[in-house]
């Protein structure tokens, strides 16, 4: 599993600083990023750098379990508490106590366990299913979404008292189309990585042509679609022929037409055509956040 921090644009730097910054304080921090950005990749090394390495961290997916088991998860509950609760089984907050509780997809989350969450944050115990005893809570809380949770409050799919006690830092995870410098840092690192898993020998190296069209892409998927890509082209140990018709036929369909380079064109009006047609950045810092916290777009 890739722990490091892959890229060289200027949000990706920012990003690393903030890492460092965010895990000696242990704020409470929000995530945040389209699918597939690598936003578990920043929580890891929130953990990682904080002075809780080593002790548990404990992973929730909040869109993966129905409403009445992701609450007996989150804060276990007592024996009889139910039909079936033939014991008393720990919840996410124990097991995670003295370590970090990753709340990933947390925009999925139901409004009546969101107002349980927010009890458990601010008084720092809570009360499992079942029990009247309340259980104390030294976690600290990492949430991740590719909501955008502003939008959801504002139709109040999402509660506002949550978000502000959740988000004394954001760090937004820009989409790879919006830096597209990092791309061919990312394929040289994944191609390396994969070179003994798939035994093709040395890395992989592509020629400029493909690498253009590569970087002319949209990646709706993100980083994890263009691992899937990497991991096609090894598999299929394409010559470069190959690997241009893989792009052209799969990748460059009508949500890139126009974006994507002809394979043997490398002239000063294809190289400016491409730059003409990347997508405006988002700037570093938005001006929305910043009286509640500090938000980090990862572009350039």
């Amino acid at each position: 599993m890739m722990t490091e921090l892959i890229g060289v644009s200027r949000n990706i730097e920012r990003i690393k600083e903030l890492v460092v910054q965010v895990a000696n304080s242990e704020v409470s921090t929000i995530v945040t990023g389209e699918t597939g950005v690598g936003k578990e990749l920043i929580v890891q090394n929130l953990y990682r750098m904080s002075a809780r390495d080593g002790k548990p961290i404990v992973k929730v997916n909040c869109s993966a379990l129905p409403e009445n088991l992701l609450e007996s998860e989150m804060f276990g509950y007592a024996k009889g508490a139910f039909t079936g609760a033939n014991g008393t089984k720990r919840g996410k907050f124990e097991q995670a106590n003295g370590g970090v509780l990753f709340l990933d997809e947390i925009g999925d989350m139901s409004l009546e366990l969101q107002a349980k969450l927010l009890r458990a944050l601010q008084d720092g115990e809570y009360t499992p299913l079942g029990s009247e005893k309340t259980v104390s809570t030294d976690a600290w809380v990492i949430a991740a979404t590719n909501h955008d949770l502003e939008q959801d409050m504002a139709t109040g799919r999402f509660r506002k008292d949550l978000f502000y006690r959740l988000s004394t830092m954001i760090i937004h995870v820009e989409p790879l189309r919006n830096r597209t410098e990092d791309i061919p840092v990312l394929i040289n690192y994944y191609f390396k990585k994969y070179a003994s898993s798939f035994n093709n020998g040395p890395p992989r190296i592509l020629s400029k042509s493909i690498m253009e069209k590569l970087m002319g892409y949209t990646w709706p998927g993100n980083v994890r679609e263009l691992q899937n890509v990497l991991q096609r082209l090894l598999v299929l140990k394409a010559s470069d022929s190959e690997v241009d018709e893989i792009i052209s036929n799969r990748y460059c369909s009508k949500t890139c037409e126009g974006m994507r380079l002809p394979i043997d064109s490398h002239s000063e009006e294809h190289d400016r055509s491409l730059r003409d047609k990347k997508i405006p950045l988002t700037p570093l810092f938005h001006e929305r956040h910043k009286n509640t916290a500090e938000s980090v777009a990862v572009g350039r």
